[in-house]
């Protein structure tokens, strides 16, 4: 699975990609120069089970730490996962 991060200037997104096809958007703004929202968490109903969120918020938790940003879960399936792994909460703003 491939995950890409798309920067729309204040906006952006992360998309994961398997064989061609959007298996799931994440959707984030920005909150000033050093932190993101993440926002919105969506996975096409055909890769539920594959842990398609999840692998998306840890290559935002990945971004993050490489850019020393800070993310905001407000996404209610981000926040599941900030409040489930203790190890990303370097990154929680």
């Amino acid at each position: 699975m491939d995950i890409q991060r798309i920067n729309n200037g204040n906006k952006g997104f992360f998309q994961a990609m398997e064989n061609g096809v959007q298996a799931g958007l994440m959707t984030y703004s920005w909150a000033g120069n050093d932190k993101f929202i993440i926002d919105h968490t969506e996975v096409d109903e055909k890769f539920n089970g594959q842990g398609v969120g999840k692998k998306m918020v840890m290559e935002a938790v990945d971004f993050a730490r490489s850019n020393n940003l800070k993310i905001i879960p407000l996404c209610p399936f981000a926040k599941s996962v900030f409040d489930k792994v203790a190890e990303i909460q370097d990154v929680r703003g």
